[in-house]
């Protein structure tokens, strides 16, 4: 299990990360569902009244963990939009019935 893992390796994870910074208006939900898809994610990307972007990811905790690394990563080596200034994890409870990743 890595450090940052919540769980072992192929165990169903769920988490809400909350992503502050310059992340509305600039494609960045539509860039996170394409990542989320690619990793095999389901869950939503979806704008605050705040200003954050908030990101609800469910499937394997390795797939989560490579979504949240991506959102941290600074530089950006995968043109994600914006900029993300700081990021912050809450793990939650796997949902049955959670289908696809979508922004809201």
């Amino acid at each position: 299990m890595d450090e940052r893992s919540s769980g072992p390796v192929g165990e169903t994870v769920r988490r809400t990360i909350f992503v502050r910074g310059a992340v509305q208006g600039v494609g960045f939900r539509w860039w996170t569902r394409a990542r989320a898809l690619e990793l095999g994610l389901v869950g939503h990307a979806r704008n605050t009244a705040d200003g954050r972007v908030e990101v609800v990811a469910q499937g394997p905790a390795e797939a989560v963990d490579a979504l949240e690394a991506l959102l941290r990563e600074s530089p950006t080596t995968t043109r994600r939009p914006g900029h993300v200034e700081s990021v912050v994890v809450q793990a939650g409870v796997p949902r049955d019935g959670t289908t696809g990743f979508v922004e809201r």
